[in-house]
């Protein structure tokens, strides 16, 4: 049995004619840059998060950086983020002159409160967590350390669209919150899109104008600014998931509690939360004998991927911020044994089972 990791063309099939509709409509209105597209997509995607506001852009990178510089982060500020992610979580904060500080992460690979207050300096202006693997963050601890130093708070949700902790939605749990759109996220684009989601309108205002040249129309720049719109044909293409979104969320989750059922005795798979609702873009898994395992899954047709291997404070581009093997001894310990199993939609029950199979052989015939 083959069993891939991902399946952009058949999610594509599943929505073929749905999707050709809305890019042949854009096409035909000649207006291809913002528009009527995006400002659906726009309202759509602020229901969703449960927000007054959502700003489309081109891509999660750029929602970052227009997040910390709209907040008037830069040169000398600290911003506290966590190592084990996609490295445009720290490299935003880089980018736009500030320093990425790191603090460890607890057993759910989301940043640890505890850690974030160990790290806290004069120079700390704001908390950057990663909602990791579509599991949200534990936000109100990270809130309340916020208010008590003064710090603000950007949520790095690109991989959590559609998640909630309690009653709380990603992207309505911060200052503002930054989304990827990437073709991989379950609410994806075809190609680079993104989005950032608050309820100060100042902020909107703010973000709307600095994805655009900083214009406040045609002919007059308040100020410098890059060009980050959401274009018109991936909002149209955005627009017809989200009648799906939800379905594809809860399959997910079926997989991974048929994984958790059929590998408690093998490996360490992410707990089931009653309190929050987990939409598994990743559902990942700590094991022995990481590297041999997925060889073997590789060998009996099964695909699987490592988000991350190398933690970014180990990264080259981070060796003049200091950080020595050992400085984050959670993160390090789990980069070295978690494995991403399948878990998009499209699977079907005897896929998810015939990974178990294939994982319980690996173990139990050494």
């Amino acid at each position: 049995m083959r069993v891939k990791y991902v399946d952009l063309p058949g999610q594509y099939l599943q929505q073929r004619q749905e999707i050709l509709d809305a890019v042949d409509a854009t096409l035909r209105s000649g207006r291809y840059i913002l528009g009527e597209p995006v400002e659906e997509f726009e309202q759509r995607f602020a229901a969703l998060c449960g927000v007054r506001h959502a700003v489309g852009v081109a891509n999660g990178t750029d929602a970052l950086i227009l997040a910390l510089k709209a907040l008037d982060i830069g040169p000398g500020d600290e911003v506290i983020t966590a190592a084990n992610s996609w490295v445009s979580s720290a490299s935003s904060i880089a980018l736009v002159g500030a320093v990425p500080v790191f603090a460890d992460v607890g057993a759910d690979y989301n940043i640890d409160p505890d850690c974030i207050r160990d790290v806290i300096t004069p120079r700390s202006k704001a908390i950057l967590p990663v909602h990791l693997t579509g599991r949200c963050a534990d936000m109100h601890a990270i809130n309340a350390i916020a208010r008590e130093h003064g710090l603000v708070v950007i949520e790095d949700a690109a991989q959590a669209a559609g998640a909630k902790l309690g009653d709380h939605a990603a992207g309505a749990m911060g200052d503002v919150a930054c989304f990827s759109l990437h073709p991989l996220k379950n609410l994806n684009a075809a190609g680079d899109a993104g989005a950032l989601t608050t309820n100060n309108n100042d902020l909107a205002a703010k973000l709307r104008q600095m994805r655009n040249h900083g214009l406040a129309n045609r002919n007059q720049v308040d100020f410098w600014s890059i060009n980050s719109r959401l274009d018109s044909l991936q909002a149209a293409i955005l627009n017809t998931k989200f009648a799906h979104l939800h379905t594809s969320i809860e399959r997910r989750r079926r997989h991974a509690d048929r994984y958790r059922a059929g590998l408690a005795d093998l490996v360490l798979c992410p707990s089931a939360r009653t309190h929050a609702y987990d939409t598994y873009h990743l559902f990942v898994i700590q094991c022995a004998q990481r590297d041999r395992l997925k060889a073997f899954l590789k060998e009996q047709g099964v695909s699987s991927a490592i988000h991350y291997p190398v933690p970014i404070h180990l990264q080259p581009s981070s060796r003049h911020l200091g950080y020595q093997p050992g400085a984050l001894p959670v993160t390090e310990s789990q980069s070295a044994k978690i494995l991403s199993l399948p878990v998009h939609h499209l699977l079907e029950d005897d896929q998810v089972d015939y990974v178990i199979d294939c994982i319980s052989r690996f173990y139990t015939r050494g």
